[in-house]
């Protein structure tokens, strides 16, 4: 496997083992997208555009059948920074987030710190938390 190219995977099913598999393997650069959700072209292309930086993008019917694989620590997380993260792995941004929860930015900063300490991932300048911590929430 090329890293640095993107990998978007399009299915017709949700297979969350496939899905796991693929951001095991490679955890930045990736999307698992549904055939049925790309017909919205804005939001296809914005997803394309995030592997293509680099990101993960997948879509939401995905992150839901795979969070019922949840790791202890996560579980440990509130609701609300349960919900926080369900969003990230979507691949939503600080403010998207903010505006579908109805709070604010530095409240989603707050609790995404807090995510990041509840799971134990400290910041290095090789690492992205952001992508490890869905990583850590799908896989486990």
């Amino acid at each position: 496997m090329r890293p640095d190219v993107g990998l978007v995977v399009l299915s017709q099913h949700v297979h969350g083992q496939y899905a796991l598999e693929l951001l095991g393997a490679r955890p930045r650069g990736v999307g698992y997208l549904l055939k049925q959700r790309v017909a919205d072209v804005g939001n296809f292309v914005r997803d394309l555009r995030r592997v293509g930086d680099g990101d993960v993008a997948l879509d939401p019917e995905v992150v839901t059948a795979m969070l019922a694989r949840r790791d202890d620590g996560v579980e440990r997380l509130s609701v609300r920074r349960r919900e926080v993260l369900g969003l990230v792995a979507e691949g939503r941004s600080n403010a998207a987030i903010a505006r579908r929860l109805g709070i604010t930015e530095k409240a989603v900063v707050a609790h995404v710190s807090g995510i990041y300490e509840a799971l134990g991932l400290t910041d290095h300048a090789d690492d992205h938390r952001r992508v490890l911590a869905v990583v850590r929430y799908l896989t486990r």
